[in-house]
């Protein structure tokens, strides 16, 4: 009991020097794809993420399967033809954000610079996006375009027209300390 209480003491005394930690509360990652033939886009609500703010270090993960589509044929050819989500089920990101300061409240410019996999592939990128601090909490804002070819997704010839070689990729996340 007595080790207990040293700690729970060690806590309220220490704890504004441990890190500030956020967990995501809510988040929405979509992608617009527009060809000649069709313009595709899809959204997804089960996305996770953690924010480190006294380090920047961010990570997301989120599931293939969790895109929601117009049409059903849609989000069947996109798991299994183009995605492979049973054999790549996750797209992940890890990285740092900088450029931010949580002391100020309102919306301010942040970069993440990190490694983002998809289908198996990793490539290092650079996303710009917007970072909003309210005694609320955060949330975290970019738009970003992804190049299909990069992670060795293939578009069969047949479909060519219908599917963008880029795709347009916007994240949200919304955040609560933890």
């Amino acid at each position: 009991m007595k080790a207990v209480m040293t700690i729970v003491l060690v806590i309220a005394v220490y704890g504004f020097s441990f890190p500030q930690s956020f967990k995501s509360s809510s988040s929405e990652v979509s992608f617009f794809s527009s060809a000649p033939l069709e313009d595709i886009t899809a959204k997804n609500n089960k996305a996770s993420s953690l924010f480190n703010a006294e380090t920047g270090e961010v990570a997301f993960v989120v599931p293939i399967k969790g895109f929601q589509f117009r049409k059903s044929l849609m989000q069947e050819h996109f798991n299994e033809n183009y995605m492979e989500s049973d054999k790549y089920p996750e797209a992940t990101f890890e990285g740092t954000l900088s450029g931010y300061d949580l002391d100020r409240s309102g919306s301010q410019q942040a970069v993440a610079v990190g490694k983002m996999t998809i289908h198996g592939v990793t490539r290092q990128v650079k996303i710009e996006g917007v970072l909003n601090s309210s005694s609320g909490g955060l949330t975290m804002e970019a738009k970003f375009p992804i190049r299909v070819a990069d992670y060795d997704i293939d578009i069969p010839t047949v479909v060519f027209y219908n599917i963008a070689e880029v795709v347009e990729v916007s994240v949200r996340f919304n955040y609560q300390e933890i």
